[in-house]
């Protein structure tokens, strides 16, 4: 038995409103530039709105004229989508808070999730969306998932609940010293201001 490879997220369909409180959302609020437009080809009835998030991937909404928003939320079910997020800079994330205050868009605040700060907030049918900013870069060649492996480990090796900004900086150590080679023979720490 061999595996189906996936190499990424190839796109996410999402059920929305009518076709411009859609666009006012998804481009209008959080900025995916609205690249095509078609009818939905299973079902004629409905349109299909496609929004870059930022990688070239795309987000796609299906919508109805018929529907109307509704922002309460869904009761989650066991196999329901609980939430999507989108990756902002920090520079964006620092702004998040008051962008959203001036649309009168009830938020969480900001989450101090460790690796990341998030803020929660519903789209107009009531889907829980996150805006996500790492607090990290990955080192050169490196992924934020290796980054978040490695500090995986180093954090179950010290036994902490969960991982932390010492987590990230060990890690990247241990990633850069793995990627590139040195002619010291002795890597580890030093103090040349020392005695």
């Amino acid at each position: 038995m061999r595996k189906i490879q996936v190499q990424a997220v190839h796109h996410i369909t999402l059920l929305g409103a009518d076709r411009q409180t859609s666009i006012g959302f998804w481009e209008g609020v959080l900025g995916m530039p609205f690249v095509f437009d078609q009818p939905n080809l299973d079902n004629p009835g409905e349109g299909h709105l496609y929004f870059d998030p930022g990688d070239g991937r795309l987000i796609t909404v299906f919508t109805n004229e018929d529907r109307v928003a509704d922002p309460t939320p869904r009761k989650p079910h066991v196999g329901g989508l609980h939430h999507i997020a989108f990756a902002v800079s920090k520079a964006t994330f620092s702004q998040a808070v008051a962008r959203l205050d001036e649309r009168g868009i009830s938020h969480s605040g900001v989450k101090d999730r460790g690796f990341m700060d998030s803020i929660y907030f519903r789209d107009p049918m009531g889907l829980l969306v996150e805006l996500a900013a790492y607090r990290f870069e990955p080192p050169f060649g490196f992924s934020h998932a290796d980054v978040l492996h490695q500090a995986h480990l180093i954090r179950v090796e010290r036994d902490d609940h969960a991982i932390a900004e010492v987590h990230l900086a060990d890690a990247i150590e241990v990633l850069i010293a793995r990627r590139q080679g040195s002619l010291s023979q002795d890597r580890g720490p030093k103090d040349p201001y020392g005695d």
